[in-house]
């Protein structure tokens, strides 16, 4: 049998050795990070923790590593920014929330807020590559941490404090598309699973 497209030729050839030397590595991988002096969820825990809400003021703060103008991704909020993120739901009523959060709204124009959101997420596609490449089954697993911190200070004092995230992340998403690279966009796809691996 003689094969007259040289484009087919190399197709075959190319499947040949990939199948030969293995596939799993050719497989796209990502990495995302938030740029901070924390490598880990426990060590911006614990820098956290010495925040004392009444008592550290902003110096204190930036010798902590909390500093908007030094350190990277530190949001600064206004007031307004904080009733927007407590008060979103019109239900929800300014006496029923945390002190500290009254004292920073009455305090207008003399409130400010820091949020931090530092993470490391590495994203990794597994399984088969030829599934993979024509979009017949994608499998993805994700693994990292988060750490989310809010800081409110009036007059240069903290008052309020809030943290949260994920100390670890371990999650694998599967896509099947039976009709694989003829899948028409995201709302053909018939079998999305994630899940969640426990540590």
């Amino acid at each position: 049998m003689q094969i007259k497209k040289p484009g087919l030729l190399f197709i075959i050839i190319s499947f040949a050795i990939l199948n030969i030397s293995g596939c799993g590595s050719m497989l796209p991988s990502a990495n995302k990070t938030t740029i901070s002096q924390w490598d880990n969820f426990d060590t911006a825990k614990a820098t956290f923790d010495l925040i004392i809400p009444g008592k550290t003021n902003i110096e204190d703060l930036k010798n902590l590593g909390f500093n908007p103008f030094s350190t990277p991704n530190v949001k600064i909020l206004n007031y307004i920014d904080i009733i927007q993120l407590f008060m979103a739901n019109p239900s929800i009523k300014k006496e029923e929330l945390d002190e500290g959060i009254r004292t920073c709204i009455d305090a207008k124009s003399k409130c400010r807020a820091y949020e931090i959101e530092p993470k490391i997420i590495k994203s990794k596609r597994q399984g088969n590559f030829w599934l993979d490449l024509f979009n017949f089954k994608r499998h993805t697993r994700e693994s990292g941490w988060s750490f989310k911190a809010l800081i409110v200070t009036v007059d240069d004092i903290v008052i309020y404090k809030l943290w949260g995230g994920s100390p670890v992340i371990d999650e694998e998403k599967v896509i099947k598309n039976p009709l694989g690279p003829l899948q028409n966009g995201e709302s053909l796809i018939r079998d999305v699973t994630t899940k969640s691996i426990n540590p």
